[in-house]
């Protein structure tokens, strides 16, 4: 399901693997390999509409003018560090992708983002940015991550994460209007402290095994 800028990645399997990441006994290691599994699989979604080009090649028996992505690379941006998980499970559909970082941790008085650490390669405005993050609970870090993306002038630009909040939503949008969202599902409210509710808890702390 999906309206104009928010996709809901609905598959069974994606929404059955998530299930299994929301059970607060799920170990660490079954966490993290299911993280893996999911981003695979939601990263076949969020790379539907990559422009290809046509380019003349000669298999076994013939000629034949074949498709093939167009331009330089996909750039993958991990939002740090819980971004790491979706990044790690969406390279292996995308191995020539060039991989970006944005340190971001959120102040525990304000709930607002803070940058610590920024790269990204060079030539972005020749690439297709994918930027990845987990939960999208505030929407504080999303919005400071991809407005500092969006002064290397990309591409494009789109924003994948696992859960998403509706507060979290209509923050994103009513700060980047232009960047489409793709998430596997979007969970109630936020609780007072800023969590995703139901949501699946620390996706880093789960993630890494760090509480």
């Amino acid at each position: 399901m999906s309206n104009k800028q928010v996709t809901v990645i609905d598959h069974p399997l994606i929404q059955h693997k998530l299930s299994l990441m929301r059970k607060k006994t799920t170990s660490t290691a079954g966490f993290r390999r299911l993280l893996s599994e999911i981003s695979l699989l939601m990263g076949y979604e969020v790379t539907r509409d990559m422009p290809l080009t046509l380019e003349e090649i000669e298999t076994p028996l013939a000629v034949m003018n074949a498709p093939i992505l167009d331009g330089k690379k996909v750039v993958l941006i991990s939002i740090l560090r819980a971004g790491s998980g979706l990044l790690d499970g969406i390279l292996p559909l995308i191995p020539s992708a060039r991989v970006g970082h944005v340190g971001l941790y959120r102040d525990p008085e304000t709930l607002k983002a803070v940058e610590y650490y920024f790269k990204v390669p060079e030539g972005m405005e020749d690439r297709d940015a994918i930027v990845v993050d987990p939960m999208l609970a505030t929407g504080h870090s999303a919005i400071s991550a991809i407005s500092r993306i969006k002064e290397s002038n990309p591409r494009s630009l789109k924003f994948l994460c696992l859960l998403a909040a509706p507060e979290g939503i209509e923050a994103f949008h009513e700060a980047h209007p232009d960047v489409p969202l793709f998430t596997a599902a979007i969970d109630e409210r936020l609780d007072d402290h800023g969590y995703i509710v139901p949501g699946l808890g620390d996706a880093g702390d789960r993630l890494y095994g760090t509480k």
